[in-house]
C-alpha cells in the first residue's frame, strides 16, 4: 500500500471518528475525558476529538414502552395485563439523567416503576373492574403515581394503556354469565314494556268503542224510533213487491215477499 494511500485511509477514519451526527427527535451530551457537560445540543453534525471526547445521543421524542404484567386485585385474585406507556425525556433534564441513571434508564427505573405504580394501583379495584368503564380510572391512577415517582428525575408519562387484561377462567365465566343475564334480562324488560304498551293501546280502543256506542243508544230515543218506524212503513207502501210484515205497530219486520 502507497503512504499517500495509508495516509488518506488514516485522515478518512479520523474524520469519520471524530464527527457526531444529532438525528430529530434526539439531543447530545458531550462526554470529556468521562465527565459530562451540562448542556445538551440539537440536531446536526458535532465535530470532537476522538481520542479525548465523545457525544452520548438520547431520544426526546415520545417512546412507547410494553410490559406483560402480573397484577394483584382487591380479592386476592391475578390478573395478567399488558400495559403500555408512553413518556419522553425532558430536554434539558437529559444530561442528569444520563449522570443519575446512565443511559439504560428504561430498565433500571422507567419499568420497575411501571410494575410498583400498577400493583399499587391494581390492588384498589376489584378484577372486574378492569374489564368495566373503570379501566381508564386505572390507566389515570397509575399514570399519576408514575409521573410523581419520575416527574423530579426527567421523565413525563404521557399515556399508560391496559391493551389486553386475561382474568382467571373462572371469573371471566362468571363476568360472561352475568352479562348475558343483564342483556336478557333487558330484552324481557323491554318485551314487557311492549306488552303494557299494547295493552294501554287495547284499552283505550276499547274505551273510545263503549263511548261510541253510549253515544248512539242515548240518540236512540224511543220517539226517534217510532218515527223511523213510520218512515219505514211508508217506504214499505210505495214498493210494488209483495211484502209479508209482522209488527206490533211501533217496528216493522220483513220476513219474506
Amino acid at each position: 500500500m502507497k503512504p499517500k494511500t495509508f495516509l488518506g485511509i488514516a485522515l478518512s477514519a479520523i474524520l469519520v471518528t471524530s464527527c457526531a451526527v444529532i438525528r430529530p427527535g434526539e439531543v447530545g451530551v458531550k462526554q470529556r475525558l468521562g465527565k459530562l457537560n451540562d448542556k445538551v445540543v440539537d440536531q446536526g453534525i458535532r465535530f470532537f476529538n476522538p481520542f479525548t471526547t465523545t457525544y452520548v445521543k438520547v431520544p426526546i421524542r415520545t417512546t412507547n414502552i410494553e410490559q406483560v404484567l402480573l397484577l394483584p386485585s382487591k380479592e386476592g385474585l391475578t390478573i395478567t395485563a399488558e400495559v403500555s406507556v408512553l413518556y419522553n425525556l425532558e430536554r434539558d433534564q437529559v444530561p442528569k439523567i444520563i449522570s443519575d441513571i446512565g443511559k439504560d434508564y428504561e430498565r433500571n427505573v422507567l419499568i420497575n416503576t411501571l410494575r410498583s405504580s400498577a400493583a399499587n394501583i391494581s390492588a384498589e379495584y376489584f378484577a372486574k373492574d378492569m374489564h368495566s368503564l373503570k379501566r381508564n380510572e386505572i390507566e389515570r391512577s397509575i399514570q399519576d403515581k408514575m409521573n410523581r415517582v419520575l416527574g423530579e428525575k426527567g421523565f413525563e408519562i404521557q399515556t399508560v394503556l391496559m391493551k389486553s387484561i386475561n382474568l382467571p377462567q373462572r371469573l371471566s365465566s362468571a363476568i360472561e354469565d352475568k352479562l348475558r343475564a343483564e342483556q336478557q334480562f333487558q330484552e324481557m324488560e323491554f318485551i314487557v314494556q311492549r306488552e303494557i304498551k299494547e295493552a294501554d293501546r287495547k284499552r283505550a280502543e276499547a274505551e273510545g268503542i263503549r263511548d261510541a256506542q253510549a253515544i248512539i243508544n242515548e240518540g236512540l230515543s224511543p220517539l226517534l224510533i217510532q218515527y223511523q218506524s213510520i218512515e219505514a212503513f211508508r217506504e214499505l207502501s210505495q214498493s210494488n213487491n209483495a211484502k209479508v210484515i209482522i209488527t206490533d205497530g211501533k217496528s216493522p219486520i220483513m220476513v219474506g215477499e
